[in-house]
């Protein structure tokens, strides 16, 4: 049966794939985004509602409009390095804001919430694969930020108030394949659109923090899941809180990892031009390798990357950037 599913921050880069691909089933996603980083743009497949999600009347006027039977909630500040600078502001959006999308569920009696969680609430590796009982010891104010509102989550559904699946991501990245949406970040800090643009001429040249890690070539290893495999995890968690009622946090990732330099070759490859780059020394607190097990992901929700190639992964992301980007003359 089709679900009215009210999608916050679905305006931004991973929350309008999850709002294509709910579209895409026949579900109809209800986005509510306050555009301070979303793109009015991205929202194609169902109505806006330009609003905070700290507002709590324009959250019981959607509730009213629309009924959703469900949320995913991927509105947050997710810049770690302005977090470090700005925390007051990190916990106000991404906690503060968080309470009030369980406030109003609460009063609105909706029970089920899909939360965009991330693999920083685990911090620095002790063992590897991650598992979802390694110990939560987050090292920077955006992963305290989601850890704290994981705790609530679990809270909240011990006091028999919602339902909740806590998607711990690895590293979001890709484009959608028709190339109608994609990654874009102010400032954009993510590895493979910044590789992008230095092999198209734009820009600096990329800057490759550490080559001496006990790693295959050197760099650090992450583990890279394609935005459209990240969606359709969300539906999956979805579906399984719908049959179940049961409460669950799970990894979705590749369960494998890429090196740095990796993806610059594989950058390479598809763009046609070399990356240039400057190796620099380590930086604080980057983990030499970080990838996650999807067992559970995989036997309970029937979760399968089927895109997270790293070379569809590029290709997909250039095929959404090349438009945008003018190469310089080799």
């Amino acid at each position: 049966m089709a679900k009215t599913v009210l999608v916050l921050g679905g305006a931004g880069y991973i929350g309008a794939h999850a709002a294509k691909a709910l579209a895409g089933r026949g579900d109809l996603p209800v986005v509510l985004d306050n555009l301070s980083s979303g793109r009015r743009d991205f929202v194609r497949w169902g109505p806006l509602v330009e609003a905070d999600i700290r507002d709590g009347a324009a959250f019981d006027a959607v509730f009213k409009t629309y009924r959703p039977d469900a949320v995913m909630h991927f509105a947050a500040s997710i810049e770690v390095g302005i977090g470090e600078r700005k925390p007051i502001e990190f916990w106000n959006n991404n906690v503060a804001g968080s309470l009030s999308v369980l406030s109003a569920m609460q009063r609105n009696r909706c029970r089920s919430i899909v939360f965009s969680s991330t693999c920083a609430v685990y911090g620095t590796p002790s063992l590897l694969p991650l598992r979802e009982n390694h110990p939560r010891r987050p090292i920077n104010t955006y992963g305290q930020t989601k850890l704290a509102v994981e705790c609530a989550l679990e809270d909240a559904a011990r006091g028999g108030i919602i339902d909740f699946a806590a998607l711990r991501y690895f590293n979001a990245s890709g484009a959608s394949p028709d190339g109608d949406i994609g990654e874009e970040h102010e400032p954009e800090t993510h590895l493979i659109p910044n590789a992008l643009k230095a092999a198209a001429g734009i820009g600096g040249p990329m800057q490759v923090f550490g080559t001496d890690y006990a790693t295959r070539d050197g760099s650090c290893v992450r583990d890279f899941i394609h935005v459209d495999d990240l969606a359709a995890g969300h539906l999956l968690a979805l579906d399984r809180l719908s049959e179940t009622g049961e409460s669950f946090a799970c990894n979705l990732g590749t369960g494998r990892g890429v090196t740095v330099l990796e993806v610059l070759d594989a950058v390479e490859a598809v763009v046609g031009r070399p990356v240039p780059r400057k190796l620099s020394g380590r930086r604080p607190g980057d983990a030499p390798e970080l990838y996650a097990d999807v067992g559970f992901a995989r036997d309970h929700l029937g979760f399968r990357p089927r895109s997270s190639a790293i070379g569809q992964v590029v290709q997909d992301a250039w095929r959404y950037h090349a438009p945008r980007f003018t190469p310089v003359a080799a």
